[in-house]
């Protein structure tokens, strides 16, 4: 049984499960401290963008990590990807893609200094993609599953999920690039241009850069714009 998801806190509709999870870490919660929400007004993904589904149609859901590893963001794509299974892949970081079509998105947030991070999951279950607004429905995937394979899907997570953080860092790696959705492919971003090589030990994405040479990107500054797969 995973030591993730209790206690579980269930709401109707929130701004956040994000939000909502990261006061009840600041209040002391512990490790494994489950919100979900059948709809959220205010989901967002990384670099502030906003994560829409509609409602009741999305596993939206935030889970409390106590002393979090280093490669806790890398950790929680390979659990989505392999509860989403079959042809998941994921693009560095941590966004979940089925043919190039993002399927799940993940945030994760914390407080180092206080030993604590909420990593937000929010994974297309049942969305129709025809619900979504239109600047979505091309770049979008689903489950295309009922909505009552939500809490299903929410429990494999949490297994899965709880399974990756015992790994190795090692191993953790492995897991990723096998998932790898950039690996070879030719990548832009604000400053530059490459062909993706592959993360380094640090979770860095390695770049072969067009000029020669390489360089290593961390998450925090990078937005990628992916020639699709042929």
């Amino acid at each position: 049984m995973s030591a993730l998801g209790t206690p579980h806190l269930h709401l109707r509709a929130t701004t956040s499960t994000n939000d909502r999870a990261r006061e009840l870490a600041a209040r002391g919660a512990p490790h494994g401290t489950l919100v979900t929400a059948a709809e959220q007004s205010a989901g967002r993904g990384r670099q502030g963008r906003a994560w829409s589904a509609p409602a009741g149609c999305a596993l939206l859901l935030s889970v409390l990590v106590r002393r979090p590893l280093e490669l806790l963001p890398l950790a929680a794509g390979v659990a989505v990807a392999a509860v989403v299974g079959g042809e998941a892949r994921i693009k560095w970081p941590n966004d979940v893609l089925v043919a190039d079509r993002k399927i799940a998105g993940i945030l994760v947030e914390g407080r180092p200094q206080e030993g604590w991070a909420v990593i937000g999951v929010g994974v297309n279950v049942a969305v129709q993609l025809a619900d979504l607004p239109a600047e979505l429905r091309g770049s979008a995937a689903t489950m295309g599953l009922e909505r009552d394979a939500i809490p299903g899907v929410r429990d494999a997570l949490l297994d899965e999920l709880d399974a990756v953080l015992r790994l190795a860092p090692g191993e953790l790696l492995d897991a990723y690039r096998e998932r790898d959705a950039l690996a070879g492919r030719r990548i832009s971003w604000a400053t530059g241009t490459g062909t993706a090589a592959g993360i380094d030990g640090a979770g860095r994405l390695i770049v072969a850069l067009d000029a020669g040479g390489q360089t290593e990107l961390d998450a925090g500054e990078v937005h990628l714009t992916v020639t699709p797969a042929p």
